[in-house]
Order: structure tokens, then sequence, then C-alpha cells
């Protein structure tokens, strides 16, 4: 496998463009916006003004785009990826989206005799540009094994869930443990300042404990100064919150704590704090303290 198409060259798929080709692949690439790519242009990735002609001819085709929405615009719409990508073309979708979706375009792929494979991926930025993403893959277990270098230049943990669908269940499954370790990270903090803690030694005394965690030590240190710049979209965590609380109510389950951080992430959002980080969570209990001063 030596030619990829790549559709999404954001935050993560720039990263994820780079380190393949780094392992030797040659990158042909889509995006809306050919500016915001010129940088990977220039260090040897091939741009192309369609997705159709992105596609063509490639061995094996990777989205990783914003929302279900534009994953079923890449492809289903007419001319997109099922119509133009070459027979027997693997097409490994890495955005987080809907299980069901997954499942949709592996059974159309399958009619249209291409492989599919749902491959969400977790680590954010500093992971994607690493090159040590985990990635959670579902579909058939060859096409997986086909598929694994490919990942092995992404990503350093990668694991088989299942079948079509599985990636994207781990992925949720992923986000909703993030949901409630971040929002104790903030209440930690909250209470900690109303108690005229120092913060930077509060966190340095918790961190090797049973409280660290990833969230604490990746946000703690950008909360404390206020650095919300995104890592990974505020927006885009509230949009895999929504979908695994649907996909949590199929099954006929509760989840609290995930539905009330989704809604304490809606309230940010409808404030104008969409394109900010995840870690942004802070500001909604500067909010509830500002309300309640006044």
């Amino acid at each position: 496998m030596k030619q990829i198409g790549f559709i999404g060259v954001g935050i993560m798929g720039k990263s994820m463009v780079r380190n393949l080709m780094k392992a030797g692949y040659e990158l042909h690439i889509y995006a809306r916006k050919p500016e915001k790519v010129e940088d990977v242009i220039q260090e040897g990735a091939i741009f192309h003004p369609s997705i159709a002609e992105c596609v063509k001819g490639r061995e094996a085709v990777i989205t990783i785009v914003g929302f279900p929405q534009d994953v079923e615009e890449v492809y289903f719409d007419q001319g997109n990826i099922l119509d133009s990508a070459d027979p027997g073309t693997y097409l490994i979708d890495m955005t987080t989206t809907s299980p069901i979706l997954a499942e949709k375009i592996w059974k159309e792929g399958k009619e249209k005799g291409y492989p599919v494979l749902d491959a969400p991926v977790t680590g954010g930025d500093a992971g994607a540009r690493e090159g040590t993403l985990s990635i959670l893959v579902g579909g058939e277990k060859e096409d997986y094994e086909v598929c694994k270098p490919l990942f092995e230049a992404m990503g350093t943990n990668i694991n088989y869930q299942g079948q079509a669908g599985c990636g994207q269940h781990a992925k949720l499954a992923n986000q909703i443990m993030i949901a409630g370790a971040l929002s104790g990270v903030c209440e930690a903090i909250t209470y900690a300042k109303a108690k005229g803690l120092d913060l930077d030694t509060l966190l340095n005394s918790v961190s090797t404990g049973a409280a660290g965690s990833r969230q604490l030590d990746t946000f703690g240190p950008k909360i404390l100064k206020e650095d919300y710049a995104p890592g990974f979209f505020l927006k885009h965590f509230i949009k895999d919150m929504k979908l695994a609380l649907m996909e949590a109510n199929r099954s006929g389950l509760c989840l609290d704590v995930l539905s009330q951080v989704l809604a304490n992430y809606e309230e940010l959002e409808a404030e104008g704090y969409g394109d900010l980080g995840t870690q942004a969570l802070m500001k909604y209990y500067e909010m509830e303290e500002i309300e309640d001063e006044g």
C-alpha cells in the first residue's frame, strides 16, 4: 500500500498526514479551503480540488472530518467517495461519529466492493503530532490487519474493537470517561480557589496520587493559566457527548454525569465559546461564581 487519499486536514488531520508521509506513504489530500493546507502541500502532500480526484487510484482513503453530516457528505453525496474510489480501496473513517452511520458506510461499502473500517482516535492534537494516538478500530478483522501499518504510522496504541461500529462505541465510552474526569478537575479547582489554596501547589500535590489523570496533567496547568486554545474543539466534544447520550438512551441507560456535563458545555456554546478547547469547561464554573456574586 503506497498511495493514500486523505480528507479532513484540520488540527488532527494535518499531523496525521505528516506522519503518514514520514512513514513513506504518498499522500493525496482534499480540503475545502486550500489556503489552510499550504504548509503540508509544501511538505509533499498532493492537493486535489475535488473529493473524486483525491480518491481515484488510491489504495486507501482516510477521512477525519467534523460532524456526522460531514461524514455523510464525503461518503454518500453524488460524485464523492462511494461513487469515485476504485473498487477494493480500503475506506477508513477516523472521525468520531455515530455507530449507526459507521454501520451504514460499512454496509454500503460492502455492496460496492469496498472494505470499510471505523477507526476513531484519541490522544488530541499532541498525540496526532507525536504519532502516539490511540486508534479504536471496528470492521472486519482481516481488513484491520491489512491496514494496521497505516495505523502504526499515526498511533502507538492500536486495538481491534469488533465489528463495524464498535470503534465508534469504544470512542464514545472514552468520551464519557473524559467528561467525568475533566468536570472533576474543574470542580476541584473551583473548590480549592474558594478555600484560598495555592492552585499550583495543589495540582503538584495530587497529580501523582489516586486523583491523578491525563485530564489533570494536560489541562490543569492550562486552566490555571487561562489557556483555552483548542487542542480539541469544545463544539466537537458536545457532538461526541450527544452521540454517546443518544446511544445510551437506545440501550436504556441513565448516564447522569454525562447528561450534566453535556448541559454545562451546551451553556458555554450558547455563550459563544464553541471554538475554545475542552478545558474551557472551567468557564462554566466561573460563570456560576459571577451569578452567585450578582
